[in-house]
């Protein structure tokens, strides 16, 4: 059992390093997927961002859960994501990120940069269905819409123009939730950038919080038997 872990483990590794679009790791809770499942959904981000690139694509299987669960109450009853509860070696990370982001001014925007906002290609529709008004604060993103099932939010530094779109579907064993990375290059050194915090990306960070949120999943929603495996 450890030496077949250990390979799995190995193999992930090797997978969210590579160009591969296909997983060996989709046996596991959480996975980078291929784009395509995702672009297959019905969203309105696919219409929103046709101009801007699908970096990559996470999901993360929650077990059980009643009918009717939106992503909206997910987000609204879990705390993955906030500093206080993000774990330890992602939160190091992030740390170190925002750090140099002071010292180096990357996480400054130029006022061409902020103009640069997709809110303003909202439609009047996509505002008024928004469960918050466009542009609340989300940590460091700004959100462009929040429906039911479906949030889409922008963060513009002097690096990148990203958005993280998210989703939760209904499966034939719980939920599935999506989450969708688009990058938009500022400047010429926006590939560069991403090349940098990919590995700790797809090694630490996005791994160890969809954990996290698979956890606080299980204590809010799934049955007890499910909870103790």
């Amino acid at each position: 059992m450890v030496a077949s872990r250990r390979h799995l483990t190995r193999d992930c590794i090797g997978f969210m390093i590579s160009s591969s679009t296909t997983s060996p790791c989709l046996s596991t809770p959480m996975a980078r997927i291929s784009p395509q499942e995702f672009l297959d959904l019905p969203l309105r981000v696919h219409s929103f961002l046709r101009d801007v690139p699908l970096h990559d694509v996470w999901v993360v299987d929650l077990p059980g859960g009643r009918e009717g669960i939106t992503l909206n109450e997910f987000r609204s009853r879990i705390r993955a994501g906030r500093a206080d509860d993000i774990p330890f070696a992602a939160k190091a990370l992030l740390e170190i990120r925002f750090f140099l982001g002071r010292v180096f001014r990357l996480d400054s925007a130029t006022p061409a940069q902020k103009s640069g906002s997709y809110i303003t290609m909202l439609t009047e529709t996509d505002r008024v269905a928004s469960l918050v008004p466009p542009g609340s604060k989300d940590g460091p993103f700004d959100i462009m819409y929040l429906f039911p099932n479906e949030m889409l939010s922008e963060l513009i530094n002097a690096t990148v123009h990203a958005f993280l779109a998210q989703t939760l579907t209904r499966t034939s064993t719980g939920y599935r939730l999506y989450w969708a990375i688009y990058v938009r290059p500022v400047r010429s050194i926006t590939p560069a950038y991403m090349a940098l915090i990919d590995p700790f990306r797809r090694w630490i960070v996005y791994p160890q919080i969809l954990h996290r949120m698979r956890e606080q999943w299980i204590r809010l929603y799934a049955e007890p038997s499910v909870a103790q495996d």
